[in-house]
């Protein structure tokens, strides 16, 4: 694991309405706490979708930063190569090397002191648009399969960047990819 990050709900303007969001994540140094509800100190503004047992903890594969980045200056969303920091796409881990083709529904993460499960992979919404800046960027998400995925905490405990994760295989029928096309109809319409 490369970095930990958590957030607070603050403001954001989607379409021009304002709403709240914990999306914009910031890297925490030192061991944090992780409980049944993820990391200490880490909030989200719409329980409907984000957070609970089951997305206690938003996981994205550090590869994908730099094709995001590329996508938003391709759709004119930024005019520099400003590279995106691990929490803008609202991750709490920032991983290497676990991509979301290789990883499967029920797969467990072991970090040692914390054990995570995978449970489904993210779906994008109408915040993710806004703050990559372009409104096709649900759809690339979809599309490309760069969504990340969420976890439940097994096993609670302490967790810090640079931690070592193994992966427990689980029952192996549908990969984090596949569970992500199963639900691709209603956000590529």
């Amino acid at each position: 694991m490369l970095a930990l990050q958590t957030g607070r709900v603050r403001p954001l303007m989607v379409g021009g309405r304002k709403l709240v969001s914990a999306i914009g994540k910031t890297t925490v140094s030192g061991p944090i706490e992780v409980g049944v509800l993820g990391l200490a100190g880490d909030e989200q503004a719409d329980l409907s979708v984000h957070g609970g047992l089951s997305k206690a903890v938003y996981a994205l594969p550090s590869e994908h930063l730099i094709w995001w980045q590329a996508q938003r200056q391709l759709h004119g969303a930024t005019m520099f190569e400003e590279p995106l920091v691990p929490g803008y796409l609202g991750e709490n881990l920032s991983l290497q090397g676990l991509l979301e083709h290789g990883l499967f529904i029920g797969d467990r993460l072991d970090f040692g002191e914390v054990v995570l499960r995978v449970t489904q992979p993210r779906e994008p919404c109408g915040k993710f648009n806004a703050i990559m800046g372009y409104a096709q960027a649900a759809k690339d998400m979809v599309q490309s399969g760069r969504c990340g995925f969420y976890l439940a905490v097994e096993q609670a405990g302490f967790l810090q960047a640079g931690a070592i994760c193994q992966v427990l295989p689980g029952s192996r029928s549908t990969r984090v990819t596949e569970a992500l096309q199963l639900k691709a109809w209603k956000h590529l319409r």
